[in-house]
């Protein structure tokens, strides 16, 4: 049987339906929306920014000992948990924010009103590495990645390093379930959480393994092309199938179909910055300067994708150097991830 036309086929962003939702954010990396319309961003202050329905914004910052990192007690460089910077975020069950902290290289569980632990910072008895995104799934456990183990943590992107992994919190505590990836960035569940996609962003590429009722992983493989002609930094199901994935630094939104075509949504490159940055990239001298060049207008420094909205086909894009989240409405919805729909 034959599956119906797919409705990305033929479609694309157009920049006059963009509307840009907040305002003064700092680092919106990463966004969780709920289905009353409040959204949730990363924020580089220490915590993350609050913007309900109405657009009304609340910065709540990690608090740790009854010390407040809000940025109106505090300078940027005071925030109680170190050089904190929140990246991947995730809803557990009781609608606490799980935190991979890019700054603490650590697995962090934040209340609503700020109040902050380290979950972990060690697995086997070392230090977990440059932590970067975490995941929910139905049974309430929580996954996450590592893009490296390298000190500095850029040293990984030139070196193209395989020594990043995918870890499982669950209650047999901490373990390492995937390694030898090389940059590794966001991960997803299918619908039926029979297969975990893993976004390796220095090898431009996506990986999926079977994921078993344990946690354990199996059958690993690249998931549509060997290179996606980009970088891939966030990825998101939307209900046909098809994985919408954020390029960084070629500033493009593209999904690739369940047959594997790779279809081209949105592009904001800049497209000089970049073919500099490519040889470099070829070469593995790259440096934060050349990567600043390359970022774009709209979600400069494109780095994730929400689906969100009463009816989940508002989508929101995330970045590193935007101080507002771009969005558009999409003619398909997006997979509900455990916590949509609750309270």
């Amino acid at each position: 049987m034959s599956q119906p036309f797919n409705p990305l086929r033929g479609w694309a962003v157009q920049r006059s339906d963009i509307v840009h939702v907040g305002n003064d954010l700092r680092r919106p990396e990463c966004i969780l929306a709920e289905s009353d319309g409040t959204l949730w961003t990363a924020d580089a202050r220490g915590g993350v920014m609050r913007i309900d329905s109405t657009g009304k914004q609340t910065l709540i910052a990690q608090k740790v000992d009854g010390l407040d990192g809000s940025a109106g007690t505090t300078t940027d460089s005071d925030l109680v948990l170190g050089a904190t910077l929140p990246n991947g975020l995730a809803f557990d069950r009781d609608g606490n924010i799980v935190i991979a902290n890019f700054g603490t290289d650590a697995i962090e569980l934040m209340t609503r009103d700020g109040q902050s632990r380290t979950l972990y910072d060690r697995v086997d008895g070392n230090p977990l590495g440059k932590t970067n995104f975490v995941l929910t799934d139905s049974k309430g456990r929580i996954w996450f990645t590592v893009t490296t183990r390298q000190v500095p943590w850029t040293r990984s992107i030139n070196e193209m390093t395989a020594d990043g992994y995918v870890g499982l919190i669950d209650d047999r505590g901490i373990r390492i379930v995937a390694d030898g990836f090389v940059g590794t960035n966001e991960i997803r569940f299918d619908a039926n959480e029979e297969w975990l996609y893993v976004v390796e962003t220095n090898a431009r590429r996506i990986s999926r393994l079977r994921a078993a009722p344990d946690g354990s992983l199996s059958d690993r493989e690249i998931y549509g092309p060997r290179d996606l002609g980009g970088f891939p930094d966030g990825i998101a199901f939307d209900s046909y199938g098809n994985l919408w994935i954020t390029l960084i630094l070629n500033e493009k939104l593209i999904a690739l179909t369940p047959e594997g075509d790779v279809l081209t949504l949105l592009d904001d490159g800049v497209y000089g910055a970049l073919a500099v940055y490519e040889e470099h990239y070829a070469q593995g001298t790259t440096t934060p300067e050349l990567m600043g060049a390359c970022k774009g207008t709209i979600a400069p420094m494109m780095a994730s994708v929400t689906f969100g909205g009463a009816d989940l086909k508002t989508v929101y894009l995330g970045s590193l150097a935007g101080n507002t989240l771009a969005s558009f409405r999409s003619p398909v919805a997006g997979l509900p991830l455990p916590h949509w729909g609750k309270k």
